[in-house]
């Protein structure tokens, strides 16, 4: 496919989020501006907004299809990705359909899991609504083969890999110093929400600090249920990284995330992993020697602190932007 002169990135999850969806989509357009290559952004923040319902951290756009068509259209963008599902992608998803424009799409995020997690929610309504909205772009890209597998296997037709990056000179080994807290830490990072399952790690009889960086609906619950856990709200940049240098292990306990670009920068910082054996770890990890996946995530997590941090290291830096961004346009589809 040719080169795209103009990018329009359409997406739901914008600042003031902080999580993956936000910083991958952030990295991929600053390598696309190092190619010459212009992108403009779509998000909740050019509209009035609403809190979602039940997770108030996330905004959701308050606005009709006219505004959107006209931004659309004021883009003057040869190739268009659509990063979300919600109600800008859905709404650009239909421009796009009624003008014959090709798309690409991204799976981010497990929607049906994460929905059921909080609603009697049936999976194949959500995967119905999902194999229609993804179904329309001419690819429709996901994290890891794995998960490629799970949505052929839900009736996708149009699913290719997109791995993800991480930033190897912001997250460094050289930023550990020892941590405020009793030794060994076990760190989780992101949302603090039901879907992440990080009660399965704060039930863990585990020696040292359980630690909890990130904000979310469920942080004022599991604060005043784990007070012996070490619940520091989000973090960003350079005390992010000296955050997971610090660690001794990283524990993700979630079973629905598509990726993990949590597990890259724990990696990348030195930080062994502790993880189920599910989607996202088993791609990022698998059995290459930087992390352990076990059902019984103690076992994991103990284990872990065994894990030479020089091989995760060198294992992360084999993982850059530059590749992703290469795979990010291979897949997006020109109008010319």
């Amino acid at each position: 496919m040719p080169t795209p002169r103009k990018v329009l990135i359409v997406t739901d999850a914008w600042h003031p989020q902080i999580n993956g969806v936000v910083r991958s989509i952030e990295r991929v357009a600053d390598e696309m501006l190092k190619r010459g290559i212009a992108v403009e952004m779509l998000t909740p923040a050019q509209f009035k907004t609403f809190p979602m319902p039940g997770y108030g951290e996330i905004r959701l756009s308050r606005t009709l299809m006219g505004p959107v068509y006209r931004q659309i259209e004021a883009a003057g963008a040869d190739a268009i990705h659509i990063a979300t599902e919600g109600p800008l992608g859905i709404m650009a998803r239909r421009w796009c359909r009624k003008n014959r424009f090709p798309f690409s799409t991204a799976y981010h995020t497990q929607f049906p899991e994460y929905l059921r997690a909080r609603l009697p929610v049936p999976l194949r309504w959500s995967y119905r609504f999902l194999r229609w909205f993804h179904g329309a772009a001419a690819y429709c890209l996901v994290g890891t083969p794995h998960l490629q597998g799970l949505l052929e296997q839900r009736g996708f037709t149009n699913v290719v890999v997109w791995p993800k990056g991480v930033d190897t000179e912001l997250f460094h080994p050289d930023k550990r110093a020892k941590a405020d807290y009793p030794a060994p830490v076990f760190l989780y990072v992101g949302r603090v929400a039901v879907e992440k399952n990080i009660r399965a790690f704060l039930d863990l009889d585990l020696p040292g600090t359980s630690m909890v960086v990130g904000g979310g609906p469920s942080l004022d619950k599991l604060k005043a249920e784990y007070p012996d856990t070490v619940f520091t709200g989000p973090r960003q940049g350079e005390e992010l990284a000296r955050t997971f240098a610090a660690a001794d292990v990283f524990v993700f306990p979630s079973k629905t995330d598509t990726f993990g670009l949590v597990l890259l920068e724990a990696l990348a910082s030195g930080t062994p992993v502790a993880a189920f054996p599910v989607t996202g770890p088993i791609d990022v990890i698998g059995d290459a020697p930087v992390g352990v996946l076990d059902e019984d995530l103690k076992t994991a997590a103990l284990k872990a602190l065994d894990v030479d941090r020089a091989a995760c290291r060198a294992y992360a830096e084999k993982f850059s932007w530059a590749a992703s961004t290469e795979q990010f346009l291979k897949y997006l589809p020109s109008r010319f």
